[in-house]
């Protein structure tokens, strides 16, 4: 089996404007230029931003490499769903890849397993790789259900014609997205493998939750943990690219 190539995805989530939005995508996109010093030919880059600022950013990371991802979509391809984007139009506007089941939509918009299955089906069906996030509250952790309450979500979120190709699943622990704790690097290292487990050979996995300079290389040394996925981190070029630099 190939090696599984690193990933880190930065998701901007609902934050910028156009012209703060437009200069981080092109600092980012001038330090990923080809012929740029670094080794990231061992690591492919992502950025999600919002819905207003895809074709902004598209056009700041043209030619960079970089590559465009949205942060949700809707199950299905056109129709009454006003405030909602398709994943056909997050492909139109030049998307690669999309998040289904951030944690955050998942508490906060009550999405659950099915519909997170349903979005990850639409991202296929308009050719694009999905994103999966799965991830265990505080209470549920210190319950001792943290590995039974990922591997249920991986159950009903994954269809069972997932594959390596379309598929990426990102670990994000509720608990450690944006308050600055993370688990420690053997339970990152436990709930890593036991994922490995349960999803086709060969799908890289994403640790989220507070990533950041500081502990990105301790992070990203395990063996399976494939990338990050950044979000506070990835509003600040220097920030999110000494994460690149850990990743690469």
């Amino acid at each position: 089996m190939p090696e599984r190539k690193r990933l880190v995805a930065g998701n901007w989530k609902m934050n910028l404007m156009r012209a703060d939005g437009s200069g981080l995508a092109r600092q980012i996109a001038e330090r990923a230029r080809p012929g740029k010093p670094g080794d990231l030919h061992r690591c492919d880059l992502l950025v999600c931003p919002p819905f207003t600022l895809l074709g902004l950013v598209g056009e700041a990371l043209a030619g960079s490499g970089v590559a465009l991802g949205g942060q949700d979509c809707h199950p299905q391809a056109a129709g009454a769903f006003t405030g909602c984007v398709s994943a056909e139009m997050l492909k139109d506007a030049g998307c690669s890849h999309t998040i289904a089941g951030h944690s955050e939509r998942r508490h906060a918009c009550g999405e659950t397993d099915a519909e997170v299955q349903a979005k990850t089906r639409a991202a296929w069906r308009a050719g694009l790789v999905a994103i999966v996030c799965v991830g265990e509250t505080r209470a549920e952790r210190e319950a001792g259900r943290a590995r039974d309450i990922v591997a249920a979500q991986l159950a009903g979120s994954l269809p069972d014609d997932a594959d390596a190709e379309r598929l990426i699943v990102a670990y994000e622990p509720v608990w450690a997205i944006g308050t600055g704790l993370t688990p420690t690097i053997d339970d990152i290292a436990a709930m890593h493998a036991a994922i490995r487990g349960s999803i086709p050979p060969g799908t890289r996995i994403l640790y989220g939750g507070s990533v950041n300079p500081k502990n990105a290389a301790e992070i990203l040394a395990l063996d399976e943990v494939d990338g990050a996925l950044v979000g506070g981190a990835s509003l600040k070029a220097d920030d999110f690219w000494a994460i690149v630099q850990a990743a690469g």
